[in-house]
């Protein structure tokens, strides 16, 4: 027997249990990372039973008369187990959640389903149910990933950045002055967009004492001179993934982000890390391709992935 409820508090250690054991969960699913913004979502997460057990699991919140799946991660469709969960599993999961979400009053679920470089095992019985119930994508945002397996190398330019920026004396290394770099962030991204990092230093600091394993900060420096930065998600030996990069004046001037990422590839290709993904470069939900942007990422080896989101309408 097979049913969906709400999650509750007290499943938070079996909800763990579930993610770390599934196909296509990474740490972000974890309640530790998920519940340090809880003041901010309305929390409606879902959790599929089979006899009694927690069989998989949807990170989401609720906003009015809309479930998202989730507002405050990247990604975070259903996490499903490896075994004993097929297609017809899925969709059975699928009706009897739209039954669900139907008694609690809720017309439309917006679903972000995790991307395939992130699965462990491949894990997209999600995407056909959600045909099946008439999703239509409404967000289609382009990431750049490298194939660890067979690394694209840096273009001429981005080689020639890199050996500047070594006979200048940058140093690249992991570091713990996020209190320095989130002043060099946000004053970069206060000048371009008129606002600050989503995560205040405050958060980023809790969820990388949370997970010091799986998010670290990689700095440039040049005589104790912070220039540059990158923040890494490490998940689950698949994607090592970079977020919030920023460089002040003179580290553009010294090439000290290319050094970095020089650094950032081979180490996660060191490391046994099947992707580096650089992250997307399009904004309101991929109408718009920063071109600069995505043309950088691929000077350096990345190739397009999409970072997918569907509507589903219920029908009451």
């Amino acid at each position: 027997m097979i049913s969906v409820e709400i999650y509750s508090p007290e499943l938070k250690a079996r909800w763990d249990e579930v993610v770390r054991g599934s196909r296509n969960g990474t740490f972000l699913h974890l309640r530790d990372y998920m519940d340090y913004h809880s003041h901010r979502f309305s929390d409606m997460s879902l959790v599929a039973m089979r006899d009694g057990k927690p069989l998989a699991v949807l990170p989401a919140c609720r906003e009015g008369d809309t479930l998202f799946s989730h507002r405050g991660l990247t990604y975070g469709g259903w996490l499903m187990p490896l075994r004993h969960f097929d297609a017809s599993t899925m969709l059975h999961v699928w009706n009897l959640m739209l039954d669900l979400l139907r008694e609690h009053g809720i017309k439309h679920l917006i679903y972000k389903p995790v991307p395939h470089i992130y699965h462990r095992y491949p894990a997209e019985e999600d995407l056909y149910a959600a045909f099946r119930c008439g999703a239509r994508i409404i967000q289609c945002n382009l990431s750049a990933t490298i194939d660890l397996d067979e690394p694209l190398p840096f273009d001429r330019g981005n080689k020639s950045n890199v050996n500047v920026a070594v006979k200048n004396g940058v140093v690249v290394q992991e570091s713990s002055d996020w209190n320095g770099y989130w002043q060099v962030l946000n004053a970069l991204l206060e000048e371009k967009y008129g606002h600050p990092a989503v995560h205040s230093l405050q958060e980023i600091e809790l969820l990388h004492s949370r997970f010091p394993h799986n998010i670290k900060l990689y700095t440039a420096t040049v005589a104790g001179e912070l220039l540059a930065g990158v923040v890494m998600y490490y998940c689950g030996g698949e994607v090592a993934h970079s977020q919030y990069i920023a460089s002040t004046p003179h580290g553009r001037e010294l090439k000290a982000l290319p050094a970095i990422f020089d650094f950032l590839i081979k180490l996660a290709s060191d490391d046994g890390y099947r992707y580096f993904d650089f992250g997307i470069s399009t904004e309101q939900g991929g109408l718009y391709l920063n071109e600069g942007l995505s043309s950088q990422k691929c000077r350096m080896g990345g190739r397009g992935i999409v970072y997918n989101t569907y509507e589903i309408k219920l029908d009451n």
